[in-house]
C-alpha cells in the first residue's frame, strides 16, 4: 500500500503546476501528513527530484521552470527583505531560493518558490508570525538569490533595479 500511495505521490506532483502542500496530498491519498512526510523522505533518497518550499512540494520536472537564470548576491537589513523580493517578482522572475555561506556548515539553502505578489505577502507573513529568522540573520544580511525568468532582458532589469535599491552587492 505504502509503494502505490508514493507512486501516487510522484504522478500528483508530476502532473501539478504549482506545489502541492503535504496537508493536500494526505487528504487525497487518504493517510496522515506525517506519512506524506515520510513518503516524500523515501521518495527522494530513491532519487526523486521533489522540492519542498513553504507553499508545499512540487516535482523540479515542471515544465514552468523554463528560461534563464541568475544568482544574485544581496545583502540587506530585515526590512529591506520585502522590497528585495517584491523588485524580483515585480519585473517578472521567479525567485527559487535563497543562499547563506555559513563558516562550519557550508552552504545552507531555502527553497522559496517565491512567483507573485501573494507568495511575498505570505512568506513575509509566515515569517513575522513564527518569530523565525532568515537565513540571511547568519551572515549580516548577505545572501545569494536564485532567480528564474523568461529572459535574460527580465534578469538584467531585475539587476538593475536591485542595484538602483542598494540591494545587490
Amino acid at each position: 500500500m505504502t509503494a502505490e500511495r508514493r507512486k501516487q505521490i510522484i504522478n500528483i506532483l508530476g502532473k501539478s503546476v504549482k506545489p502541492v502542500k503535504g496537508g493536500d496530498l494526505a487528504s487525497l491519498l487518504k493517510t496522515s501528513r506525517q506519512a506524506i512526510v515520510q513518503d516524500i523522505a523515501i521518495l527522494r533518497a530513491q532519487g526523486e527530484d521533489i522540492i519542498a518550499t513553504p507553499q508545499g512540494y512540487y516535482s523540479s520536472k515542471l515544465p514552468n521552470n523554463i528560461g534563464e537564470t541568475r544568482v544574485f548576491a544581496c545583502q540587506h537589513d530585515h526590512e529591506g527583505m520585502k522590497n528585495e523580493l517584491e523588485i524580483m517578482v515585480y519585473y517578472g522572475g521567479k525567485v527559487q531560493d535563497v543562499i547563506v555561506e555559513h563558516p562550519y556548515y557550508g552552504e545552507l539553502k531555502g527553497n522559496l518558490m517565491l512567483q507573485t505578489m501573494e507568495d511575498i505577502n505570505n512568506f513575509i507573513e509566515n515569517i513575522n508570525q513564527s518569530g523565525a529568522e532568515p537565513l540571511s540573520i547568519l551572515t549580516k544580511g548577505v545572501h545569494l538569490h536564485t532567480v528564474l525568468a523568461p529572459s535574460k532582458v527580465v534578469l538584467d532589469k531585475i539587476e538593475q533595479e536591485l542595484r538602483k535599491a542598494g540591494i545587490l552587492l
